[in-house]
């Protein structure tokens, strides 16, 4: 689904023809599985029968997911969500919907793509050797060819940086963001971003948010990463030892397979929960997800 419209296909969509006409035309719509709406969401709900929605939206404004999870639980709809949200704050308004995720018989499975996500699930797995951590240092390179592939994802990276919030990058033109990565040669450099790692793993029970830090460098003008996605989790043992673990992603994976594959593999995860009968909102520190064949 799109603003104008959306597709399903019981039996699949191809999906060559969804990139090329969505590109071509402004809308799957057009598609030959597709139907033009101004309400999509909701119309994909109701003419649909679908177990589970990968709701890969843009993260801006910050209410976005929520007020789209809004829909389902208001549509009487019941199955799996799984989201790749960012930002903390985000994560903080679904947690506002647990109880009606749960009456509703939704399964949400939220902050599933890279950071929050994958490095959120690991560094969860890797606080086990503690008995107490010290802090979760998780930092991120990106590198992509051509930023216009990733305009939503650019500009929430924006509203990170010192001067800029969420409002002002929302409303910014692609001439000024293209102005703006000329000043800064193609390169964002994010500190202490506002990540919902911290929320995730403070629920997870973890340890405090205030332990969590993120940040990382996205390189807008070329494919290759300027540094390797990691996570480093420090802690002390039971017997005293201060020592500190490192799990690093291959340079070589994407960010959509380090976002999708998660994010499916959560969605999978979801499913058996859906059927064991178990709704409600959890996050990527406390599921394991399933991996996907």
């Amino acid at each position: 689904a799109d603003h104008h419209g959306y597709a399903y296909n019981q039996e699949g969509l191809d999906a060559d023809d969804c990139i090329k006409t969505y590109h071509s035309q402004g809308s799957v719509g057009y598609t030959t599985d597709g139907q033009l709406s101004e309400k999509s969401i909701l119309d994909l709900i109701t003419n649909s029968s679908v177990d589970g929605f990968f709701l890969a939206l843009p993260n801006l404004p910050n209410s976005f997911m929520a007020s789209v999870a809004q829909q389902f639980i208001e549509a009487g709809w019941q199955g799996i969500l799984v989201d790749a949200l960012k930002r903390s704050s985000a994560v903080e308004q679904l947690l506002t919907l647990q109880k009606d995720f749960q009456e509703a018989q939704i399964t949400y499975m939220t902050g599933c793509g890279a950071t929050p996500g994958l490095l959120t699930a690991a560094a969860a797995l890797a606080a086990q050797s503690y008995a107490e951590i010290h802090s979760v240092k998780i930092t991120f390179g990106v590198g992509i060819a051509n930023w216009e592939a990733y305009r939503a994802t650019i500009r929430e990276d924006i509203a990170h940086l010192p001067g800029y919030d969420v409002e002002q990058a929302k409303v910014m033109s692609d001439a000024e963001v293209e102005a703006l990565l000329d000043k800064t040669e193609g390169l964002l450099k994010l500190e202490d971003m506002e990540h919902a790692d911290d929320v995730m793993l403070e629920l997870a029970g973890v340890c405090p948010r205030d332990r969590v830090s993120v940040g990382g460098i996205v390189d807008t003008r070329n494919p290759k990463k300027p540094l390797s996605t990691n996570v480093q989790v420090t802690g002390r043992t039971f017997e005293g030892k201060i020592s500190t673990h490192t799990f690093t992603l291959g340079d070589e994976t994407s960010m959509a397979a380090n976002v999708c594959g998660p994010a499916f593999g959560y969605l999978h995860a979801g499913v058996s929960l859906h059927r064991r009968g178990i709704y409600g909102l959890f996050s990527a520190a406390e599921v394991m997800p399933r991996f996907v064949k």
